[in-house]
């Protein structure tokens, strides 16, 4: 028989990153195992019991070989002939954060329980973040495998 976690059972905790010279795919991989859970030895499919992740400096981001230029994010506007493309370059001149949060979550399962473990993940540009309180673990990347900072 298989035992499920409860609700009320669940712990959350806080985690810190610092993402100056993290390679966007590796650290956006790291974090949607966490959102979702899968860390954890109770992860359950169906149930939100992920971790909260507070990333800072994401301007300071970094991505392998020439993908910085090359690489095309699409959207449509829903409109005929309403395709809209952009790359990381001009994104992170308008909107560093927008990068992280597109590679988090194109790795989660669409629906609404990725959408809640969405809410989980806090980006902030620079050092500052509104979360002092919450007393966030700091994780560094590093430590995990070297491949996860960009070093040139």
């Amino acid at each position: 028989m298989t035992d499920f976690v409860k609700t009320k059972d669940i712990k959350n905790s806080w985690l810190l990153i610092d993402a100056t010279d993290a390679i966007v795919g590796r650290l956006a991989v790291f974090i949607s195992k966490t959102i979702r859970g899968k860390n954890k030895s109770t992860f359950t499919p169906h149930m939100d019991h992920g971790d909260f992740l507070i990333i800072k400096n994401v301007e300071k981001i970094k991505f392998t070989g020439n993908k910085f230029k090359n690489k095309k994010y699409f959207k449509h506007t829903g409109h005929p002939g309403g395709i809209k493309e952009t790359t990381p370059e001009k994104l992170s001149s308008k909107k560093p954060e927008e990068i992280l949060k597109l590679a988090v979550k194109r790795m989660l399962p669409g629906g609404p329980l990725a959408k809640k473990q969405m809410s989980k993940l806090k980006i902030y540009k620079g050092d500052n973040h509104p979360h002092e309180s919450q007393n966030p673990k700091e994780i560094f990347l590093n430590q995990m495998n070297k491949k996860n900072l960009l070093r040139r």
